[in-house]
């Protein structure tokens, strides 16, 4: 083990961490019952000195390290328990691939579970929730602590349940699904969720910067304007590109120019094709954006005829996602495929204020400290860099520059050939499925085997066993974007691992075991045998069949453990694993992602980037500086090349682009921080509506504010009669006009106020008489039905007000102060609006029989 007081970031740590040790050497002569008594013993001792007390960390941390070693036979290294602190701290653990992250969340997990208040453990998808669930229910079952698990699977009721438990596993889209649904909701056993009190993020650079650039949106269906889509589609086909349109690759963009805004109003048969009343600009920009920039096999694939969007961080598919302002129905149109109807936003949010909804935040990744501004401004979060348990002996190769991209795919290949020749195991990442599926062809032409993992079905079936096996000698693996995948890669495989795979294997075709073949199962016999074999009770279960099951797998384990060690240390040896990448990404995060998966825990290993001037990185922000410098070399095509000056200019390319895309986040942020309090005060009303018993207040309320703002109008107008005819219409009370006239302001109020209330209460006697507690029903659907409409065309406005308020820049005006302005005059409108229509509608309810 290494010197961990070496490290000066854990110099203010160290003597927790010794103590921490030394009260988990106390705990691990506990029975089990009094290890689950810990449990107990530290909720007391919250309730005496609170949680921030030092003694609580301490005890906490030494009583869930010994449940680890109980469930997993690990036991955590002093660098993990710092990477607890750290996240207790609510900051940023940044922690190299194979430290064991998993464990070190549940270290501040289980110390602040036991306030009561729910913790939630945050993944980038259901798998990783599943599995880091599953192995958190085998630990915490040793201290009575409950743990659920919310995927895309859960369904309501069960959804409700698992937010009530002590910590819950759920993905970042599914929390913030069930936050604005839980705000849609009409009654109150309809709200799901608890309450925001601490969150520990995985992966915590891909939700909070890479997923921060897109809101989360529930949708509803609006009618479908199919004949628009195809004919944009058709006039898509005969535009051309840089004569009548020009595309911004950074930005995402397409500009028409003077001479295609003629062609297609020469197509359409219109006169002007920015008409506000004319709707055809927004269909063609979206025709052309799907024709230019949303390329099958990269950025969606047709599966079981839809189309499908692949997340271009993970490469994973986003199954019911669906592109939003009509561009998700261009692609459709662009492919053939029936068109959906286009979805109407009923509630967003932001990753970042949903998260900043929490009381504490913390989160954990392999790479954070190149956003560690980022993070800072807007989240209040520090990056705290953990030392690795085992120096880091990876080999970082300076990357080879092709000057044409057939010859860096054709490099890449015969690399692979070389290092098959050898033995050696080799990560290849790529940056779509189209070319991940261009080396797959080159390496079948080289009769190279291999393993291919991609966002298609067919691929994704299979991930696990790859990346198992992805670590083992001779073996070729293509993967695209291998960030959130969650899954170490071990050098020689994973005995365990192996010896599951073989055995389930074995179960399935044995005739002699009594199974469905179901994995659930099959998983189940697996945990039995393991369990046996680990307390050698063969005693207990005397089948026979099952004891041969027990022995084959005790052989197949020894056999497994012997050739996994010979391989590893064969691959080490050679150099361990090398990581090839295809393309350099528009963030050096990504890159380090793929780097990191080579020198775990202390294995040797080596990455390298295969590039050419033709990748995107190159193509759209590395200009022509590194383009001349290139061609001042005067080099063979098929000659790399290697250049420390050339490897600034790519690392200042990206840097670039990592501060455009910050700049894009933080204005959306600034932009959404506008909404987001607009968003608190509706919820907050909605919230007080739902959870009210008498909700006759409210609408008491909302009569006497809009008779206050009626009159404000009225007196403002030098008492116009017409105002006043409309107090009286929208009250539906009967009154004399001419003698409301000649009353004072602070009269008229009053008298107002007066009849609104008898004029109520007589509709309220009137509604009970029919039917008991039904006028209570009509103001709450009411109330809550015009909120909800008033809300959903208040999003619609803000999003036109966002795209078009940019252009007051042109009038020397900050289109920030111009946006929060005009923001607030349409709130207030939508407020003003919601009151007088509840009243109107409230005010003439009738029960037709």
């Amino acid at each position: 083990m290494i010197n961990l007081f070496s490290y000066s970031t854990i110099n203010k740590h160290k003597n927790t961490i010794k103590q921490i040790n030394n009260s988990y050497k106390n705990i691990k002569d506990y029975p089990d019952l009094l290890l689950a008594n810990q449990t107990k013993k530290i909720r007391n001792m919250i309730k005496t000195s609170g949680i921030k007390n030092k003694t609580i960390l301490i005890e906490a941390f030494a009583t869930l390290k010994e449940a680890i070693f109980r469930a997993t036979n690990l036991e955590l290294f002093d660098v993990q328990l710092l990477g607890g602190i750290t996240l207790n701290d609510g900051n940023i653990a940044e922690m190299k691939t194979g430290e064991g992250k998993t464990l070190v969340a549940l270290l501040p997990a289980y110390l602040n579970s036991l306030l009561n208040e729910g913790v939630h453990i945050i993944t980038v998808n259901d798998y990783l929730a599943e599995r880091d669930a599953t192995l958190a229910k085998r630990i915490f079952s040793y201290l009575n602590i409950e743990i659920g698990l919310i995927t895309q699977k859960t369904t309501r009721k069960e959804r409700k349940e698992a937010y009530k438990y002590n910590i819950t596993y759920i993905t970042n889209s599914e929390l913030g699904f069930d936050y604005l649904k839980d705000n849609m909701a009409i009654h109150q056993d309809d709200i799901i969720q608890q309450g925001f009190f601490y969150a520990i993020i995985d992966e915590v650079d891909s939700i909070l910067i890479d997923e921060a650039r897109t809101p989360l949106i529930i949708s509803g269906n609006t009618k479908v304007q199919t004949n628009f889509y195809q004919n944009s589609e058709e006039v898509s086909k005969i535009l051309q590109k840089n004569i009548d349109y020009s595309i911004d690759e950074k930005s995402k963009s397409i500009i028409l120019t003077a001479q295609g805004i003629s062609r297609c109003e020469a197509i359409l048969k219109i006169d002007n094709l920015y008409d506000i009343q004319n709707p055809w600009i927004k269909y063609i920009i979206n025709s052309l954006k799907a024709k230019e920039l949303f390329l099958k096999n990269r950025d969606y694939i047709i599966k079981d005829e839809q189309i499908t969007i692949v997340d271009e961080f993970t490469g994973r598919v986003m199954t019911g996602r669906r592109w939003s302002d009509g561009l998700h129905q261009a692609i459709e149109a662009k492919e053939n495929i029936k068109i959906e109807a286009e979805n109407k936003t009923l509630a967003s949010i932001t990753y970042q204020n949903l998260f900043l909804l929490y009381k504490k935040l913390s989160g954990m990744t392999g790479t954070a400290k190149t956003e560690e501004e980022e993070f800072n401004n807007i989240y209040k979060m520090k990056v705290v860099s953990i030392p690795t348990n085992q120096k880091c002996l990876r080999k970082d190769m300076p990357d080879l520059v092709y000057k044409n991209e057939y010859i860096k795919w054709k490099s890449i290949a015969h690399e692979c050939l070389d290092m098959y020749k050898t033995g050696r195991p080799t990560l290849i990442g790529t940056t779509s499925i189209s070319k991940s599926e261009l080396l797959s062809k080159m390496l079948q032409e080289l009769s190279i085997p291999h393993n291919l993992l991609n966002a298609k079905p067919e691929n994704i079936a299979q991930e696990s066993k790859i990346i198992l096996e992805a670590g083992r000698k001779n073996t070729i693996t293509i993967a695209t974007n291998m960030a959130g995948r969650g899954t170490d890669i071990i050098l020689g495989g994973s005995t365990e691992k192996i010896v599951e795979e073989e055995i389930k294997q074995y179960i399935k075709n044995s005739d002699n075991i009594k199974t469905n073949s179901n994995d659930e199962e099959v998983y189940s016999m697996i945990k039995k045998i393991k369990l046996q074999t680990k307390n050698d009770r063969n005693n207990i279960i005397k089948d026979e069949n099952f004891l041969a099951l027990q022995r084959t797998y005790t052989n197949l384990k020894e056999k497994y453990k012997k050739l996994c060690k010979s391989e590893k240390d064969y691959i080490s040896q050679i150099g361990g694993l090398y990581v090839i990448g295809t393309e350099r990404h528009e963030s050096r995060r990504i890159d380090n992602q793929l780097r990191g998966r080579s020198g775990r825990q202390g294995d040797k290993g080596t990455s390298r980037f295969f590039l050419s001037l033709q990748d995107n990185l190159f193509r759209i922000f590395g200009g022509n500086k590194i383009e001349n410098i290139v061609q001042s070399l005067n080099i063979e095509n098929d000659t790399p090349i290697e250049s420390i000056i050339l490897t600034k200019s790519l690392d200042a390319a990206q840097k670039k682009v990592e501060s455009y895309f910050y700049d894009i986040r933080k204005q959306l942020f600034e932009y959404d921080e506008v909404i987001n309090n607009q968003r608190k005060a509706i919820y907050k009303e909605r919230k007080k509506i739902l959870t009210h018993v008498f909700t006759r207040d409210c609408v008491i309320e909302y009569g006497e504010q809009t008779i206050k703002e009626m009159l404000d109008i009225y007196l403002k107008d030098k008492r116009k009669e017409q105002t006043l005819k409309k107090v009286i219409k929208l009250l539906n009370i009967k009154a004399n006009t001419t003698h409301l006239a000649e009353m004072s302001s602070l009269e008229l109020r009053h008298y107002l106020n007066e009849q609104l209330r008898i004029s109520y209460d007589l509709k309220e006697i009137y509604l009970e008489q029919l039917r008991p507690g039904l006028i209570r029903q009509l103001e709450k659907y009411y109330l809550l039905q015009q909120i909800d409409q008033g809300w959903q065309e208040h999003i619609e406005k803000m999003g036109l007000l966002k795209e078009y308020i940019g252009w007051r820049s042109y009038g020397q005006q900050d289109p920030l102060i111009e946006y929060k302005n005009e923001a607030f005059n349409l709130f207030i409108n939508m407020i003003t609006y919601i009151r007088q229509t509840v009243i109107y509608l409230v005010m003439r309810s009738r029960l037709i029989i």
